[in-house]
C-alpha cells in the first residue's frame, strides 16, 4: 500500500481540568464543599479568605480598588462585574500578556442573581447554622450546639462516680459502660467480654464474669431506665419494672404488660390479641391496654444522646415571600455557606516580578488553579440559583398552599428551560436543600411522577401521598380504609391510582396496614 497523507475535520469533547473540578464541584453537599474550600486553602498558596485588606482579588464581596499601605505603586487595578452583580477585583496589569489567559477564563457570565440575605426575623429569629468554617465568633452554630450534646458513656461515667464501689467493681461497670453501643445494649454476652479480658484462664474467666454480673445490675440500675439491657424483651421489662415500683400504673397492667413481653415479640408487633391474651392469662381489653402502656416506654435508651451532627441540615437557598399576603417569593442563596474567597494579589504581583525564575512556570500554574476554583465555586452557587428559581416558578402552589398543591415535575423540564442537561441538574439537586415557608426540603423533593386524572391532567404523586396521608389521618380508627378503598375514594377525586400504587404510597409514608392500623 502506496503510503499518503490526509486531512480530516472532526470534533470530540474534551473534559478540561477545569471542567472535570467544576462538575466535581457542583455534586458536593454543603459540608463537602466546605471541606473541599479548607483543603484548597491549605494546597494553594495564591488562595486565600477574604479579609478587610486590600489589594484583592475576591468572591462574594465588592470592595473599593484602592491599594493596600505599603503594596507596589506600580500594580494596576481592574474591576471586571459580570451579569450576576458579583465583582471581582484583580491587581494583574491589563497589559500583561502572560495571564491573558487565566483572565479569560474570568469572563464568564451567568444570569442569576445573588441577593442578600433576609433578616433573622423573617426566619422566626433563628439565623441558619454556618458551615463556612469563619474564624467569627460562632454564636448560634448549630454544629457546636450539636458537640455540646453530652454522650451516653459520659451521662452513665457521671451516675457510676457517685456509687460507692469497691476500685475493681467500679473499673467493671466502666467496663460494661464503654461495651454498650448507641442505643444503650449491652449486644457482647458477659461471658465473651471474660473470656476476652481472662485470656484463656478459666478461674480469672469465672472470677470476671461474677464482677461483670453485679456491675450489669449496677448498670441497669442507672437512668436511662433500660440501658444494659440485652435485648428488647430485657429492656421492655426493665422499664416496666420501674413503673411498677412507682406505683403510678395498675399493678395488674403492668404485670400483664410484663408478661408480654416474656412471649415472642413477634406477637407483639403483629399485635395479635387472640394468642396474646390466653398466653397472659388476662382478657383482651387489659392485653389492649398493656399493648398501650408498652407503646409508650422507650426501645432505645441511648436515643435522646445519639450525635445529631450527622441530622444537621444546612439551607443552601432560602425561600421566602415577597411581601405580606403575596404569593411571589424571593429565591436567594444562603451567605452563610458561601466562602469567600480571593486570589492573593501581592503574592501575584510578586511573582509576575520575577519572570524567568527558577520555579516560576509551576507557581504561575498554582496561581491559575486558584483562579479556576474561585469561578468553578462561582458558577457551582450560580447554577443552584438558577435551577432553584425555576423549581420554585414551577412549584409556586405549593409554597402557598402545601403538599396537596405539589405539580409533576421531572429533572427534564428544568434541564429544558435552563437549557442544561439533565445529569446537570441531578447533579444540583442532591443533597442541596431549600429553606421555604413550609419547612427545609431537598431540591429532588419537588421532583415527582404524575398519574392521570379525569379531566386528562396529571397529578403529582406527592399531591397523592398527601392526600392518602389525610384519608387514613381522618378514617375511624375501628373500621380503618383498606388500600382498595383509598384507590377508589381518589377515583371520586378524579385521581386514576391502582390499588398496588396506594399500598406502595403507604409504604413510603410508613403507614402500617389496615390490620395493624385496626388493632391500635
Amino acid at each position: 500500500m502506496k503510503p499518503g497523507l490526509s486531512l480530516r475535520v472532526s470534533q470530540h469533547l474534551a473534559l478540561t481540568p477545569q471542567l472535570q473540578q467544576s462538575i466535581r464541584l457542583l455534586q458536593l453537599s454543603t459540608l463537602e464543599i466546605a471541606q473541599e474550600v479548607e483543603q484548597m486553602l491549605d494546597e494553594n498558596p495564591f488562595l486565600e479568605r477574604e479579609s478587610e485588606e486590600a489589594p484583592r482579588e475576591e468572591f462574594g464581596l465588592v470592595q473599593a480598588d484602592t491599594p493596600a499601605e505599603g503594596a507596589d505603586a506600580s500594580i494596576e487595578f481592574a474591576t471586571y462585574s459580570g451579569a450576576d452583580g458579583v465583582s471581582i477585583t484583580s491587581a494583574e496589569s491589563q497589559n500583561d500578556a502572560e495571564s491573558s489567559t487565566a483572565d479569560e477564563l474570568l469572563d464568564w457570565s451567568g444570569d442569576g442573581t445573588h441577593e442578600m440575605a433576609p433578616d433573622d426575623a423573617e426566619w422566626g429569629g433563628e439565623a441558619p447554622a454556618r458551615q463556612t468554617g469563619d474564624s467569627g465568633d460562632g454564636t448560634g452554630d448549630a454544629l457546636d450546639r450539636a458537640h455540646e450534646h453530652g454522650s451516653l458513656t459520659d451521662f452513665l461515667h457521671r451516675q457510676a462516680l457517685a456509687l460507692r464501689l469497691s476500685e475493681i467493681d467500679r473499673a467493671a461497670l466502666s467496663f460494661l459502660i464503654e461495651s454498650l453501643n448507641d442505643n444503650g445494649y449491652l449486644e457482647d454476652p458477659i461471658e465473651e467480654l471474660a473470656a476476652g479480658l481472662a485470656q484463656g484462664d478459666a478461674e480469672e474467666a469465672e472470677e470476671i464474669v461474677h464482677r461483670f454480673t453485679v456491675a450489669l445490675r449496677l448498670l441497669q440500675s442507672l437512668e436511662p431506665t433500660g440501658v444494659g439491657a440485652r435485648h428488647l424483651a430485657e429492656c421492655l421489662s426493665l422499664q416496666l419494672r420501674e413503673l411498677q415500683a412507682d406505683g403510678a400504673h395498675d399493678a395488674a397492667l403492668v404485670a400483664t404488660a410484663l408478661c408480654i413481653c416474656q412471649q415472642p415479640l413477634d406477637l407483639l408487633a403483629r399485635r395479635d390479641l387472640r394468642r396474646l391474651a390466653p398466653l397472659c392469662g388476662a382478657s383482651e381489653e387489659a392485653t389492649r391496654a398493656a399493648m398501650a402502656l408498652i407503646a409508650q416506654l422507650e426501645p432505645r435508651p441511648g436515643r435522646r444522646f445519639a450525635n445529631v451532627e450527622r441530622n444537621a441540615i444546612v439551607p443552601d437557598v432560602l425561600v421566602r415571600r415577597a411581601g405580606t399576603g403575596s404569593a411571589q417569593f424571593v429565591v436567594q442563596l444562603n451567605p452563610d455557606v458561601m466562602p469567600r474567597l480571593r486570589v492573593h494579589d501581592i503574592y501575584a504581583g510578586a511573582l509576575r516580578g520575577h519572570r524567568g525564575s527558577d520555579g516560576h512556570q509551576a507557581l504561575q500554574q498554582r496561581l491559575q488553579e486558584a483562579r479556576w476554583f474561585i469561578k468553578n465555586i462561582q458558577q457551582r452557587f450560580d447554577t443552584i440559583l438558577r435551577v432553584s428559581k425555576a423549581i420554585v416558578e414551577r412549584q409556586k402552589n405549593f409554597f402557598v398552599h402545601g403538599e396537596l398543591a405539589m405539580r409533576p415535575l421531572v429533572l427534564r423540564d428544568i434541564a429544558d428551560e435552563l437549557g442544561l442537561h439533565e445529569s446537570t441538574i441531578s447533579r444540583v439537586t442532591t443533597a442541596k436543600y431549600m429553606a421555604t415557608p413550609q419547612g427545609t426540603y431537598e431540591l429532588k423533593y419537588f421532583f415527582g411522577s404524575g398519574l392521570g386524572t379525569d379531566t386528562g391532567g396529571n397529578a403529582s404523586s406527592t399531591a397523592v401521598r398527601a392526600l392518602i396521608k389525610q384519608f387514613v389521618a381522618a378514617e375511624n380508627p375501628a373500621k380503618p380504609l383498606s388500600d382498595s378503598q383509598i384507590a377508589d375514594m381518589l377515583k371520586e377525586q378524579g385521581i386514576e391510582c391502582a390499588r398496588r400504587t396506594v399500598a406502595k404510597y403507604r409504604d413510603a409514608l410508613k403507614i402500617p396496614t389496615v390490620t395493624l392500623r385496626k388493632a391500635l
